[in-house]
């Protein structure tokens, strides 16, 4: 494969890097893309060095996918430009609810990938990712009827400035110092904010209205869903509570039978022994992670659970490359 990078400094475009090292896959060509002011400096790919190259000069006919991580204005405006060469893997919002972009999560939806009509394919925002690998096998046997989730989403998605800021204001913190918050609306360190991106007319964020309708698109537009998102004071993994109403009572043995056998599914529940995942147990590992599985007392037909993944890996880097690796291997 001939690959390009657009975004490759950012956090999800260095972990793409790193993603495709580990796989160990055929790459004749890697093309690492960023802003003028990044171009020059060196990445390194299977011990050798590369150099940033400039976005706004590159020829995309010299690749056969091209990555985007670098932001929805970018992926406006250079993401049409690069599927005239080449098929583009768009880690933004930006394509993602376009009726003629598939939304794709290879492990739930990954029919949709034939006849691609724009030469996109939109990777869908972490929570979600993460999220729809485990309601996809839960759904196919029992019928998810809604669903209500509640995140706990670590800084690093929103991009390396908000990790340093919550590395800063922890400091200072316990340094006694002021505390100033220039990426949240709210003091991160120490604190838990309910509000990701803007606010909507109807009190959701469009955090919340992103889940509501990806898991639509990417699962069942049946499936009704509600979601509240909260920013924590972790540097990677995104935690979530799930609550499940299927349209049948079923138990937590047949659901953790279930998920145990599902792709990029891995259980850890266990209560007695404290054997639950957490954010940090999740981070640098490939499996959406799920514990807490128990019946709800107040609806014989719901579930809850709780969920755990690395968001800059499962959510986006790793799901991307596997994007890429199925449609190729399907072409």
């Amino acid at each position: 494969m001939k690959i390009a990078i657009v975004g490759a400094t950012g956090n999800v475009g260095r972990k793409i890097i790193e993603v495709l090292e580990q796989k160990k896959l055929s790459i004749e060509n890697l093309h690492l893309l960023a802003s003028k002011k990044s171009s020059g400096k060196e990445l390194s790919f299977k011990g050798k060095k590369i150099k940033v190259e400039n976005l706004e000069n590159f020829d995309f006919s010299k690749v056969d996918i091209t990555f985007f991580s670098a932001g929805k204005k970018i992926s406006e405006t250079y993401a049409p430009k690069a599927a005239k060469f080449s098929v583009v893997i768009d880690n933004s919002s930006f394509f993602r609810m376009d009726p003629d972009v598939p939304l794709i999560v290879p492990q739930v939806n990954k029919q949709h990938l034939s006849n691609l009509k724009k030469n996109i394919i939109a990777n869908p925002n972490c929570s979600t990712a993460q999220m729809v690998i485990v309601l996809k096998p839960l759904h196919d046997l029992f019928n998810i009827k809604r669903v209500v989730v509640s995140t706990y989403q670590s800084v690093s998605g929103a991009g390396k400035a908000s990790m340093d800021e919550l590395i800063d204001q922890t400091k200072a913190v316990l340094d006694n110092k002021e505390v100033t918050s220039k990426n949240f609306t709210k003091q991160i360190a120490f604190n838990a904010i309910p509000h990701i991106d803007d606010f909507l007319n109807d009190g959701y964020t469009k955090e919340e209205l992103k889940m509501v309708n990806e898991t639509k698109k990417i699962l069942d537009k049946k499936i009704e869903l509600t979601a509240t998102c909260v920013r924590i004071p972790v540097l990677i993994s995104h935690a979530e509570s799930l609550n499940i109403e299927f349209t049948k009572t079923v138990s937590p043995s047949e659901i953790k039978k279930v998920l145990n056998k599902a792709e990029g599914c891995k259980v850890i529940d266990e209560p007695s022994d404290n054997m639950y995942a957490t954010p940090v147990d999740a981070a640098e590992k490939n499996e959406t992670f799920i514990s807490r599985i128990r019946t709800d007392n107040s609806n014989k037909n719901s579930i809850n659970l709780w969920i755990v993944s690395d968001n800059l890996l499962r959510g986006a880097a790793l799901n991307a490359v596997e994007i890429a690796e199925t449609y190729y291997n399907k072409n």
